[in-house]
């Protein structure tokens, strides 16, 4: 299976989900939006994670998430862009929903690495706009690809669309998370909206 596009998450998130330690995502859209500043289109269902250092804050992140040996005084998110991006996963977009209140989300905070800083953030960066959660079944690819960091992989955006550095290999994968636990995720997230 060869894939040519991914979704832009902070690098740690990307991580967590080829760990199968989660299956959500959290979006508002970036900047530059085919559908308009912050209105986030799920435009592909199947698609790389890239990981990305830009707006990447690892104090928004659950402590007991963080890898051990991380010193938040002293480890900080890269400042730049490498000369390299490595692809570790790819995932299947499996839902999304807009999400309907604070109250709705905070029923599922042991299902997502975010701290509340970081949801402080989503919830109150204009409020007008919807922000949505989506649930991944995330692949872990074994080897992991890695290719040049091109400058058209630069900026706010969702969607990357890996042009010259062509289609990925991603057959050779398997699944992050056990398929028992991913639909307990599903089924956890529909109960808290449902109310």
């Amino acid at each position: 299976m060869k894939l040519d596009v991914a979704l832009k998450e902070w690098a740690i998130v990307c991580d967590f989900l080829a760990q199968g330690r989660c299956a959500l995502l959290l979006r508002k859209g970036g900047i530059h939006e085919a559908g308009g500043p912050g209105r986030f289109v799920l435009n592909h269902d199947r698609f790389l994670m890239f990981p990305a250092w830009e707006h990447e804050r690892l104090d928004w992140i659950k402590p007991e998430w963080l890898p051990p040996g991380i010193d938040l005084a002293v480890d900080e998110p890269e400042k730049s862009e490498p000369t390299q991006i490595t692809f570790n996963c790819y995932a299947e977009a499996a839902r999304i929903w807009q999400v309907p209140s604070r109250e709705a989300f905070d029923q599922l905070d042991d299902l997502h690495p975010w701290a509340r800083p970081q949801i402080d953030m989503r919830f109150n960066y204009k409020p007008e706009r919807p922000l949505y959660l989506l649930a991944l079944r995330a692949y872990r690819m074994s080897p992991a690809v890695v290719v040049p960091n091109l400058d058209v992989f630069a900026g706010c955006v969702s969607w990357v669309p890996l042009g010259d550095s062509g289609a990925l290999d991603a057959s050779a994968s398997s699944p992050a998370m056990a398929e028992d636990e991913f639909h307990s995720v599903l089924s956890r997230v529909e109960r808290a909206f449902a109310s």
